[in-house]
């Protein structure tokens, strides 16, 4: 790599290394410092992180989850180990598939002063190698959306594909299979056999006209579950004795264009938070008739499709992102009002997921479709952020970005969707058109 290297700082903003004799660091940061010039990358900084790996799968997957496991929770001990879900996008929809994928031996990063050893790091996915093992049930149809839960001793993912059906796949068997590979096994992915993805195939719903991309478990009431589609049409899904499903065939409609997202309250079982292309938030109460059940809209959230929301676990707050590539965070004792409590600007292009912390109620993570992944606490006081940026080949004070914002992470394309791990604190995944990427931070 010729010209200037790009490293990060201890705050994972990025930081721009001139090789001329001695070596001067500068901070970069995307959307202010100049464009890199094509002969320049961004080198990732082994000393930012505590665990990095970057892994790829045969064709790209817009959406996983992370599986629940037995380990126990609050992990932070290394090598840690973790199971996920996910759903191919490829270009044929017979070469679709469902992956169960278990990550064994994400060790700690053991950060080395040279730059090459940063830059082996880097190339071979950072720290100690971690092993990937992964189950495959054929899926006719790209994947939309995926999200897990555990119903009884099932691990039970509803899928969303691009044949407007939402579909339950009980995940156990590959589960079983992905295990039994082993760690001594080489890194490759395992079909599961015909006869066992025909048994694992729970149920699937072609009530919908149009496919769609909000899904949503709720936390509070085991096995009930919410879908919304292009339509703008929100079905309302209940598990009954005997493991039967069903659904309500009144679709809520308030909506007056596509539902890109949903979100179930953490304490309260009836109350749903819905978001729209339509530029709204809406919340309903599920046990109101249907009439009645938006209880409150937020117009104009957004200045632009309303993307992606997510339901703090600890306090009454609401984040949400949007076309407009702006951050919100919306509390319940005032979003009736249509004011946010906070908003960020830093994103350059239209946000694509969001997720609060499980562990730390004040912080959340956002990914955004100009190639960032930013690490956000509310808890962060207001300061001056002050330093040296190139640009435009000469030095400058660096403008002020947001205090809250925590940690950029960068390296992948077209990042889709993020997720923290409930069990493992500060362990963070995302995908992209490029693959995943796993990592936990030092400040997180």
């Amino acid at each position: 790599m010729g010209g200037d290297q790009m490293d990060t700082d201890e705050n994972g903003v990025a930081i721009a290394q001139q090789k001329c004799g001695t070596t001067k660091k500068k901070v970069y940061v995307p959307g202010i410092s100049r464009t890199l010039k094509t002969d320049e990358e961004l080198v990732y900084d082994a000393k930012a992180y505590l665990l990095f790996h970057a892994f790829e799968t045969d064709y790209p997957c817009l959406s996983f989850d992370v599986l629940s496991d037995s380990l126990g929770d609050n992990r932070s001990n290394f090598p840690m180990t973790a199971w996920l879900a996910a759903g191919t996008q490829a270009e044929h929809a017979k070469d679709n598939e469902l992956l169960v994928e278990a990550k064994r031996g994400g060790h700690k990063e053991e950060a080395e002063e040279s730059s090459s050893s940063e830059e082996d790091d880097a190339e071979e996915g950072g720290g100690k190698a971690a092993r990937m093992h992964a189950a495959l049930i054929p899926h006719y149809g790209g994947i939309n959306r995926i999200k897990c839960q555990t119903l009884g001793s099932s691990n039970v993912c509803a899928v969303w594909n691009d044949q407007q059906k939402v579909q339950l796949w009980n995940m156990n068997s590959s589960i079983e299979c992905v295990n039994g590979i082993g760690e001594e096994t080489p890194s490759k992915l395992h079909k599961i056999e015909k006869d066992i993805v025909k048994e694992s195939l729970l149920f699937s719903f072609p009530g919908h006209s149009a496919e769609g991309f909000a899904l949503a478990w709720s936390p509070t009431r085991s096995g009930t579950l919410a879908s919304g589609d292009l339509h703008s049409k929100i079905f309302l899904w209940r598990m009954s004795e005997g493991g039967q499903w069903l659904i309500d065939q009144r679709p809520l409609t308030e909506h007056q264009s596509s539902v890109e997202d949903l979100a179930w309250s953490p304490t309260e079982e009836a109350l749903l938070m819905s978001c729209s292309a339509d530029h709204t938030i809406r919340l309903w109460d599920v046990r109101a008739s249907h009439k009645e059940s938006c209880v409150c809209t937020v117009k104009d959230a957004h200045d632009g499709d309303v993307n992606v929301i997510s339901w703090n676990n600890g306090e009454p707050l609401i984040v949400s992102g949007g076309d407009d590539t702006v951050l919100r965070v919306w509390s319940l004792k005032t979003i009736q009002y249509n004011q946010s409590v906070a908003q960020f600007r830093h994103h350059q292009k239209p946000i694509s997921s969001v997720e609060w912390s499980p562990h730390d109620a004040t912080v959340f993570m956002a990914s955004g479709e100009d190639d960032q992944t930013t690490l956000w606490d509310l808890a962060l006081e207001e300061d001056e952020l002050s330093g040296d940026v190139e640009e435009g080949g000469g030095e400058k004070q660096l403008p002020k970005v947001p205090s809250q914002l925590l940690f950029i992470h960068m390296g992948q394309k077209e990042v889709k969707e993020v997720h923290w791990h409930k069990q493992c604190p500060g362990l963070a995944f995302t995908t992209a058109l490029d693959g995943f990427h796993v990592f936990k931070t030092i400040n997180v």
